[in-house]
């Protein structure tokens, strides 16, 4: 039993970041045609798009701002002219900004994190969805948090966004499931990437988390391409914390 992607299309926002990258590599390795999308940096965008053709599997580096409709209706029309419509598609981008205490914390961080968690999936479902109706075959992957469930001081704006893109993507879900599509959310917790290294400063956190250690881009890559897979098929409307334990869902 392998993950097998062949003749799969995938679209991962966010694809220049350091998660983002490793998510399309993974993806390619099993063998998906990969979409790169970026808002700002083209270089690092082209060098993934080329390594994944260097590697066999067809790849386009595309821009959008994936809080704007129009600008990812674009970035569809660009995707589907030169690599056809995409089976999956990965949300992975998230604007990026300063954690304050809610008295702190400006109304227009807020604001951001509602236009990249939320309309974000909303942008992607309308663009991306109905070919997926189309074909009765379609995965859409959400990157989610950690932070959903803990409620940690500085965290407020983040949160909100993300739970409000777990709520768009549980309705979706349903909406959608009927046409063979289905939509998953993977929590990633403090992850290990190639910026990102581990230090004596993460040893507090380390310490809470059941499996003793922070997690790798890698092992979050891994469980996204498990729900590209057919390995995932009767799985959806699920929230998958891919964080050592560090929360867990109860029922």
């Amino acid at each position: 039993m392998k993950i097998d992607l062949t003749d799969k299309l995938a679209v991962v926002t966010g694809a220049s970041g350091e998660l983002g990258r490793v998510m399309v590599r993974t993806l390619a390795a099993c063998g998906a045609d990969v979409a790169v999308h970026y808002l700002r940096n083209k270089a690092k965008a082209e060098e993934l798009a080329t390594e994944v053709r260097d590697a066999g599997q067809r790849s386009l580096a595309v821009q959008a701002d994936i809080t704007d409709l129009d600008s990812v209706l674009k970035m569809k029309a660009a995707i589907a002219a030169e690599l056809g419509e995409p089976h999956i598609i990965v949300n992975n981008a998230v604007i990026q900004y300063d954690w304050k205490s809610v008295l702190e914390q400006a109304p227009e961080d807020y604001e951001s994190q509602f236009r990249s968690s939320v309309l974000h999936n909303v942008h992607m479902a309308k663009a991306f969805v109905p070919a997926m109706e189309k074909a009765k075959w379609g995965r859409v992957i959400g990157i989610n948090t950690e932070c959903s469930m803990q409620y940690w001081s500085g965290q407020s704006a983040y949160i909100s966004g993300k739970r409000g893109m777990d709520g768009v993507l549980r309705v979706l879900a349903r909406e959608v499931g009927g046409n063979g599509i289905t939509v998953n959310q993977v929590a990633p917790g403090f992850t290990l990437s190639e910026n990102k290294e581990d230090s004596e400063k993460t040893r507090g956190y380390r310490e809470k988390v059941p499996l003793q250690r922070r997690g790798t881009d890698q092992e979050i890559a891994n469980v996204v391409a498990f729900l590209a897979s057919d390995l995932a098929s009767f799985i959806t409307g699920a929230y998958i914390p891919v964080c050592g334990g560090n929360v867990m869902p109860a029922i």
